[in-house]
């Protein structure tokens, strides 16, 4: 097992061992493992989460999630060299830990109570949409070209493919599912908010120290959360199931630590238009997944929306970074 330092790169001693080949490129299979590992675990993290909530409560759920893998990840970080965050890094972790972590993970926890896992993703894949969106409103933003524009009107159409087959299922059920969207749709853009924020924040030089005060920050957020709205309440460790046990577990070890690390070494390794492809390639894995092992229901209408959306964010990223 490779380890990496506390900024995501190898260890001096291990850089030409393991990690490069000829001329200090990486390995192909070493990129390959990290391109596999965040696809699949980000894809899988959809199913964990339902999984996971399906006796447990979702925000404690999410809590305890990023807190401990937060409180791992700036342990190991302080470690590995990383300087103690200064007051003006914390607050930028409070922040994002807010839009990110609470009301863009905490959204999507919550509404897969009543939502199918993929069509939670497949909603949540409309991020990059918001971002092009908000970067364009803000004063100065840059207008889209015709390409990305393109790129938002597929997006959006895929969501109201989504949108109108809740709609129209009618009864409790239906209604449910349709808000669920709607809040996801909102956890989304709460995420590109957050993502936008961070771009001018100020945060610790080494990334796992920054994701590790900011899951911090958002676990906090989210157990507090679950604190007002009553949680605690209806929380009994006596009926927590085994599979919420290790689906959260999962969502712990291989969501937050495991695919972050490759998904960091990643961003050191390969253009950010390679990173970027799990924008696109998750959705497609959650959907999959939810279908193969939780027997979520995949009707035609839910294959067009994930071409859809997908096609869209494939053009959106890849004119991004063009």
């Amino acid at each position: 097992m490779v380890i990496y330092e506390a900024d995501g790169s190898l260890p001096a001693n291990q850089a030409v061992r393991v990690a490069t080949a000829e001329g200090g490129r990486p390995k192909r299979a070493l990129v390959l493992a990290a391109f596999a590992t965040v696809y699949l675990i980000w894809g899988s993290t959809y199913l964990a989460i339902r999984y996971a909530i399906q006796t447990l409560p979702p925000f404690l759920m999410a809590g305890s999630r990023f807190i401990v893998a937060g409180a791992a990840l700036a342990l190991w970080a302080r470690a590995s060299g990383a300087a103690r965050p200064t007051r003006a890094q914390l607050r930028s972790a409070c922040v994002v830990g807010a839009l990110l972590f609470l009301g863009g993970n905490g959204g999507v926890v919550w509404a897969e109570q009543y939502l199918p896992s993929g069509v939670a993703a497949l909603v949540v894949a409309t991020e990059p949409l918001w971002i092009v969106l908000l970067n364009w409103a803000r004063r100065g933003g840059a207008r889209p070209g015709r390409g990305v524009l393109v790129g938002l009107l597929l997006g959006f159409a895929g969501v109201w493919l989504l949108v109108e087959s809740n709609a129209s299922a009618g009864g409790a059920a239906g209604s449910r599912a349709l808000l669920a969207t709607v809040v996801v749709m909102g956890a989304s853009v709460s995420w590109a908010v957050g993502s936008l924020y961070s771009v001018r924040a100020t945060f610790p030089s080494s990334p796992l120290l920054s994701a590790g005060t900011q899951m911090l920050a958002g676990g906090a957020l989210m157990i507090a959360a679950g604190t007002i709205t009553g949680e605690w309440k209806s929380f009994d460790a006596a009926h927590v199931s085994a599979l919420s046990a290790v689906a959260l577990l999962y969502l712990i070890v291989c969501g937050s630590v495991v695919a972050f690390t490759a998904y960091s070494w990643l961003l050191r390794t390969v253009t950010p238009a390679r990173a970027s492809t799990y924008a696109y390639v998750n959705p497609l894995v959650a959907v999959l997944l939810g279908w193969a092992l939780a027997g979520e229901e995949l009707t035609t209408r839910t294959i067009l929306a994930a071409v859809v959306i997908t096609a869209s964010v494939v053009v959106i990223v890849t004119r991004k970074f063009g």
